[in-house]
């Protein structure tokens, strides 16, 4: 007979219903790393999904203060408003995507959960179903009143002999690149360094977190000659932070900043812009990394990756990354409650 075992609750939402996420959750049932995950999903659908791929797991109806049990699947069901077929969208189930969410981070902020970390979502259908949606990052900041999140991806990379942590966040998220150097004001730098080091120290327990800053131009400007944001913008900045006890250095000329020898010297990297970041990050721990959202007043990380319609129903798909993320989700608790 399985004993349970108490550790920190996980919400674990399992996204669009027609993508890969409720068939990566039910990899969960075999969980036994740190935390306790919980399933938010709608258990027919994944009784249905776990019978068509042919696994035995064992689903059983969640109830608060439940101990975890191995070899089985905590499942907190939510309804789905229509049936839901793998790599078949329907936009009548994009309001419960988002009930998910909101059940989730309602048991975040109430203590039921610790921490929440979320399968992917479509975009496309959520907005198909009439309701203004960007993304996870977005819907949660403005649910928590939060006026600024920071996005930072994470993975355990190959350094040698060890895996070393690489955790890359981002100044600018989804913007063209032409209206990057508008956006990068020395307000924004600011208060996006101040969450990265508040958060290296609360949510990673770093007491005194290294940040590795980039140029935005080419060569971090070479003295002027490509560029003056680093000049104008970037260098006061950092120094005037400097000044306060911030260990920031930089900036540093993006081509070299993730060599070993430079990704050595600090815990995190703030790139300026998604692809300048995410390009070496995705390359280094695809399939493995996780997302985190900086600033909100709870834990919340996510896969890297999307639905992957495609693979959906197929038992392909690679629960790596949702692994990592409530590994990396019950970390964060446990550090946040000692």
């Amino acid at each position: 007979m399985s004993q349970p075992v108490q550790q920190p609750v996980i919400a674990v939402t399992s996204g669009e219903p027609a993508g890969i996420g409720p068939e990566l959750c039910l990899r969960l049932a075999a969980w036994t790393g740190e935390g306790h995950p919980v399933v938010l999903g709608d258990m027919a659908l994944l009784e249905a999904r776990a019978a068509a791929l042919g696994d035995p797991v064992k689903l059983r109806a969640y109830q608060a203060g439940q101990a975890r049990c191995v070899n089985t699947l905590d499942v907190l069901h939510l309804p789905l408003r229509a049936p839901a077929h793998a790599g078949v969208l329907d936009s009548a189930n994009g309001p419960y995507v988002l009930a998910l969410l909101d059940r989730a981070l309602s048991g975040c902020q109430n203590g039921e959960f610790a921490a929440m970390a979320t399968a992917p979502v479509h975009k496309g259908v959520i907005n198909d179903a009439g309701i203004a949606f960007t993304g996870h990052t977005e819907y949660l900041a403005e649910k928590t009143g939060t006026p600024l999140v920071v996005m930072m991806l994470a993975g355990d990379t190959e350094r040698g002999p060890e895996t070393t942590p690489l955790r890359v966040a981002l100044a600018t998220t989804h913007l063209p690149l032409k209206d990057v150097p508008a956006a990068i004001t020395a307000d924004l730098l600011e208060r996006i360094l101040r969450i990265l080091d508040t958060d290296l120290r609360r949510k990673y327990g770093l007491a005194h977190p290294r940040i590795l800053v980039a140029g935005l131009n080419p060569h971090a400007g070479e003295g002027g000659y490509l560029g003056h944001e680093e000049i104008d913008i970037i260098i006061p900045l950092l120094n005037k932070l400097r000044g306060e006890g911030l260990r920031l250095s930089g900036p540093h000329p993006a081509d070299t900043m993730f060599t070993p020898p430079v990704l050595a010297g600090g815990d995190a990297v703030l790139a300026m812009y998604h692809d300048q970041g995410l390009t070496a990050l995705k390359y280094a721990t695809f399939g493995k990394g996780i997302n985190v959202t900086l600033g909100l007043p709870i834990i919340r990380t996510s896969v890297d990756h999307g639905t992957a319609l495609a693979l959906a129903g197929s038992g392909q798909a690679d629960p790596g990354s949702l692994f990592a993320a409530v590994r990396e989700a019950a970390r964060m608790a446990e550090r946040q409650s000692a």
